[in-house]
């Protein structure tokens, strides 16, 4: 598995736009509809939610149950089509970074995180962070894709753009959401932030999308769209003619659906533990 790199949590410019419109009901609907069933069948009543990006799940949540969410996310730009998208008096919006969250200790009952804990540049440092925030016996929950390979779109584009640029390829995809996937090292980790109870699940889905919208919501509504304009041959508007072209020639013209995997994980914090674990760097895996 790889490491984030450089601009690759750069969620700014019209990317908001383009990932609320397009890549949400094309890849995060289904996954947050789960994730929230998750999270209302719980006890919990106090709810957290890191790296909430544009609200998918926080919609999903809002509808589900009478929980008090507090919605953050690093990325203000984010947050601010979130909120657009959902005035509620339940939901307080707030920026803050996953991994140095301003909470005290023991101040929410569940964590939920849909596809950011790949982001955290120190997972371990992130999820103990996760466990502090959480009264003991609360539950962590998120979602992390699975390997590239899983998800036929994603691997399509990637393949086409960096077979078109073999010196310096475009592989935000792959590296970052795609680049965490390894079961037993999640597991480890977790166990090491000192979470209990760790299940996880490997889930299923589709996805549905023309070649011309999969093209325009990976390029250009994602960081892949920073790493296209930092590209010294390429620019956004021809690496999202090779990405169309390269899932025409897979799926044909019209609208097609293809699959998509994630891992889901529940977790714990014991309820015999009194206090967060102190996470040093050197403890840390990166």
């Amino acid at each position: 598995m790889t490491t984030a790199g450089r601009g690759d949590t750069g969620f700014t410019g019209s990317i908001p736009e383009v990932y609320d419109s397009l890549l949400v009901p094309m890849i995060f609907a289904e996954p947050a509809r789960l994730l929230a069933r998750t999270v209302a069948a719980s006890d919990g009543v106090d709810v957290l939610e890191t790296a909430a990006g544009t609200g998918v799940l926080t919609r999903a949540l809002a509808q589900l149950g009478s929980h008090r969410i507090v919605a953050t996310d690093l990325n203000e730009p984010m947050l601010a089509a979130a909120a657009a998208r959902l005035p509620s008096e339940r939901v307080r919006w707030q920026v803050a970074d996953a991994a140095d969250l301003p909470f005290p200790d023991c101040s929410f009952d569940v964590v939920v995180c849909q596809f950011g804990v790949m982001f955290l540049p120190d997972k371990v440092r992130g999820y103990a962070e996760a466990l502090r925030v959480l009264r003991p016996g609360g539950m962590f929950a998120f979602t992390v894709w699975d390997r590239i390979e899983t998800s036929a779109v994603t691997q399509t584009v990637t393949d086409a753009l960096c077979a078109a640029t073999p010196d310096e390829p475009l592989e935000f995809l792959r590296r970052t959401p795609h680049g965490y996937f390894d079961f037993d090292r999640i597991r480890s980790e977790l166990e090491a932030a000192g979470f209990d109870h760790i299940s996880g699940e490997y889930i299923d889905g589709s996805s549905r999308q023309t070649a011309e919208t999969g093209a325009v919501a990976f390029c250009q509504g994602t960081p892949l769209r920073g790493e296209i304009d930092r590209h010294p041959t390429l620019n956004v508007e021809s690496a999202t003619a090779i990405a169309a072209a390269a899932l025409r020639d897979r799926f044909g013209s019209g609208q097609f659906d293809a699959p998509t995997r994630w891992l889901q994980w529940t977790v714990t914090r014991p309820r015999w533990s009194s206090a967060a674990r102190t996470i040093t760097p050197s403890a840390a895996t990166t």
